[in-house]
């Protein structure tokens, strides 16, 4: 059943399938901007490669073209453009042919400023550029999990903001390179990817200035590969091994990734139902302060599952998506993650846009207590989430206690004081002492 419904989450997830070359624009001088496909079109993992967007940093086409003769990973289909910007390539300008700097022109924080031929100038408007519309529109249509921009000449990799920082470290890991932050400019295509849309991790690999040795160029082509595999196989920031963490910090727990279906439909639920119930149009959750403990109110795994990944409408409201939680305890302690961590998950009115919801397979707060595994694997997790993501103790509470949290916000009057009785106060100042 669990192997059914992980299939049905895959195509569910699937973008619209594109011929394997699209035509995605055409620059200001009419050059054709075309994405090349490689692997299965069906393969859940979608992986776009950007060999340049300045003209002046052309090292990464050569990535391009070796990816373009290798065979991806099962599971992994890998889209690459040699570059968004052909003018700029073919004159050896950093800008377009219109003197505009496509890494500023994007409509995420775009701000005017300086002219045409100015380093950084933005351009009149933002996506005011062809080339920037046809990368927008190819990321739109596509829906990558990962994408990877290519540029020069810093030799790092970027800990690009909103991206996840693990697939960026697995890749640094895998080049050689280091992991390094870089300022928060404005208007580039990440910041429009990781901050303004819906869609997967988006980074920055800065490579060495002039032409790569061909080691180099396979040593990137394989780390694009491999850090598409690592995404494959762990889910949201999966781990092959331990990520150095601060002194003191809790380790993170084993967990199994068991994902339901939460593909494009589910998200565009996700999103309406956050602008009717919170104001906010996305289905990220971004900035997570709460974690709210549940049970299930069933004596095993598969029937809780089974409901999360039906996406319902819910019996008390009628309305999609369904409930969820990202996680599911079992009672051996086995630790079951359902929802990438970057999507909100319905699990608690007037909470789901800032919370994170586990449920415990139980029937009581005494059963779910009582269980030694279950409760020490719960509050590993617990712990681990806390570290992360800096979720106070008091932010730690149960379904019960949902309506005095101090982020509750909900704009339906008619469910605005609703909660449930599961993991009441009594039990959460148990809990939270176990901390």
């Amino acid at each position: 059943m669990l192997a059914a419904l992980a299939a049905a989450s895959a195509t569910l997830a699937a973008a619209p399938a594109l011929p394997p070359r699209y035509l995605t624009g055409r620059s200001v001088e009419g050059r054709r901007i075309v994405a090349v496909r490689r692997g299965r079109a069906d393969a859940p993992i979608r992986l776009l490669v950007s060999g340049s967007t300045h003209g002046t940093e052309p090292a990464g086409h050569a990535i391009v073209a070796r990816l373009r003769k290798m065979t991806p990973p099962d599971g992994v289909q890998v889209w690459t453009v040699r570059s968004f910007n052909p003018d700029g390539a073919a004159r050896g300008t950093r800008q377009n042919a219109r003197g505009v700097d496509l890494n500023r022109n994007f409509p995420y924080r775009w701000r005017a400023a300086g002219r045409p031929w100015d380093t950084y100038y933005p351009g009149p408007s933002p996506a005011s550029e062809p080339e920037t519309r046809a990368e927008m529109r190819l990321i739109r249509r596509l829906e990558p999990q990962l994408t990877i921009h290519f540029h020069q000449a810093l030799q790092l990799v970027d800990l690009t903001s909103g991206a996840d920082s693990e697939l960026v470290r697995y890749y640094a890991r895998r080049t050689g390179l280091p992991a390094r932050r870089l300022p928060y400019y404005r208007g580039t295509v990440t910041s429009w990817q990781n901050r303004g849309l819906d869609e997967g991790s988006a980074f920055v690999v800065e490579l060495s200035a002039g032409a790569l040795t061909p080691r180099r160029v396979q040593r990137h082509a394989y780390a694009a590969l491999g850090t598409a595999s690592f995404l494959l196989a762990h889910g949201e920031r999966g781990s092959a091994r331990p990520a150095a963490r601060a002194p003191g910090a809790a380790a993170k727990p084993r967990i199994v990734w068991s994902p339901i279906p939460f593909g494009a439909d589910r998200l565009r639920q996700m999103r309406a139902y956050a602008r009717r119930h919170y104001g906010l149009d996305r289905a990220r959750l971004r900035d997570p302060k709460v974690i709210v403990e549940h049970f299930t109110a069933t004596s095993t795994y598969g029937p809780a599952y089974n409901t999360f990944a039906a996406n319902s409408p819910d019996v008390e409201f009628g309305e999609r998506p369904g409930v969820c939680a990202h996680f599911i305890v079992d009672r051996d302690g086995t630790i079951h993650q359902l929802v990438r961590l970057k999507w909100m998950c319905r699990h608690t009115v007037g909470l789901n846009h800032v919370a994170f919801g586990i449920e415990h397979v139980g029937t009581s707060d005494d059963d779910v207590m009582g269980r030694r595994r279950e409760l020490a694997a719960s509050l590993r997790l617990t712990r681990w989430l806390q570290d992360r993501y800096g979720v106070r103790d008091r932010d730690v509470i149960g379904h019960a206690e949902s309506l005095s949290s101090r982020y509750h916000r909900e704009r339906v009057a008619r469910i605005r004081n609703r909660t449930h009785g599961d993991m009441a106060p009594a039990t959460m100042r148990r809990y939270r002492r176990m901390l």
